[in-house]
């Protein structure tokens, strides 16, 4: 059977952990993953007997979400490329792949140090079956697995020793069953914006989706990457005294961190609108300086718990009004020095950066910088 003509049918293997007890490691040998995979075929036989006509390949690694539901799914293309080399005979192989000196065969198998710590590990499956068996595999896997997918106890029990761990549950679900458990999981969070988004780059990537998120913030997916409105031009809407607003343009610069926070994790790239993805913070700038105003400075927009909200680049002149050069948004506390550097660099003005221990609007309720000098 000719490689091109088998279709990969995505699974997963959900570990919901016992509270505190996370596996002391992320991957499995290949003797091990050997072993695990013999069990996960016999439970799969159990519950779909014809998955015995397609090849079953198994990832002896934990991953979190966050990793497996990324753009391209690299996981399981990854493990799809690497069964797919595998001479066969017949269809009735098992291909598990493992770790051999401490290394997956293939870096996307590798699971992430920073997401290790949830409090469900996922290990990654596909059924390679041929074209004239898919389709109706994949439909009774997705009946069957979210009706009665529990892995079964030879499975459950052989993980909690190898891997030293307690589980609540051991379960089954097609990477449908995936995507539908995380957005319920978002939408709990009040992210159900974001999964709009996520959804997109996840499985129609060629086409632009747009939200708003919980606090009005336009977003766009586009061409790979999510756009937001900027917090600056988004307050000129909102109506509200300078002490509302103030605390409203810091809320919307906490949301863009958690968006980011998640976007980063899905490996979504997020940009203002129109512009281009940079480093953990947002950047956007209205003009070069005038040589009538002062010399340009940076200064620093602060709000309690959150640190600096933003960064204003602006010079003072006559008349007792600052004239913005630009504004940058640090998404995630190192990124602030970058962004400082980079409106340094761009404007070829000192990196000295005057905090204003508050956030500093203007008489029309802007983001602003003193008219006065700082001392």
């Amino acid at each position: 059977m000719e490689a091109q003509t088998l279709v990969a049918l995505p699974v997963v293997l959900a570990l919901e952990l016992s509270a505190g007890d996370p596996p002391g490691r992320r991957t499995l040998t290949r003797d091990e993953a050997a072993e695990l995979a013999a069990l996960i075929a016999a439970d799969l036989h159990t519950l779909v007997p014809q998955v015995d006509e397609a090849c079953l390949a198994v990832a002896g690694a934990l991953f979190d979400t966050v990793e497996l539901l990324r753009p391209g799914f690299p996981v399981w293309a990854t493990l799809d490329e690497l069964a797919r080399r595998v001479p066969r005979g017949h269809l009735e192989n098992v291909v598990a792949f493992g770790t051999h000196e401490g290394h997956m065969p293939a870096q996307p198998l590798e699971p992430e140090a920073a997401f290790a710590d949830g409090p469900m590990r996922l290990l990654p499956i596909s059924l390679l079956a041929p074209e004239g068996v898919a389709e109706s595999l994949s439909d009774k896997l997705e009946v069957e697995l979210v009706g009665r997918g529990e892995a079964g106890e030879r499975t459950a029990d052989w993980l909690m020793r190898t891997l030293g761990i307690r589980l609540e549950h051991a379960r089954y679900l097609s990477r449908n069953d995936l995507l539908a458990l995380t957005c319920v999981q978002y939408e709990h969070v009040n992210l159900a914006p974001l999964w709009t988004l996520l959804e997109t780059a996840l499985l129609t990537p060629y086409r632009d989706e747009n939200t708003m998120s919980a606090r009005g913030l336009a977003l766009r997916y586009h061409d790979g990457k999510v756009e937001t409105q900027s917090p600056a031009d988004w307050l000129q809407h909102q109506p509200g005294d300078h002490s509302q607003r103030a605390h409203d343009v810091a809320g919307a610069v906490f949301e863009l961190r958690q968006y980011a926070a998640l976007l980063d994790a899905h490996h979504v790239p997020l940009t203002l609108i129109g512009g281009e993805p940079a480093s953990g913070y947002l950047l956007e700038t209205f003009g070069e300086p005038d040589a009538g105003y002062d010399a340009p400075a940076l200064y620093a927009h602060e709000a309690p718990g959150l640190g600096v909200v933003a960064v204003t680049l602006a010079q003072r002149g006559n008349g007792g009004r600052a004239r913005v050069l630009a504004h940058g948004y640090p998404l995630h506390p190192k990124a602030l020095g970058p962004l400082v550097a980079a409106l340094a660099d761009q404007h070829q003005v000192s990196s000295d950066l005057h905090a204003l221990g508050c956030i500093l609007l203007d008489a029309d309720g802007r983001l602003g910088a003193p008219a006065e000098a700082l001392h």
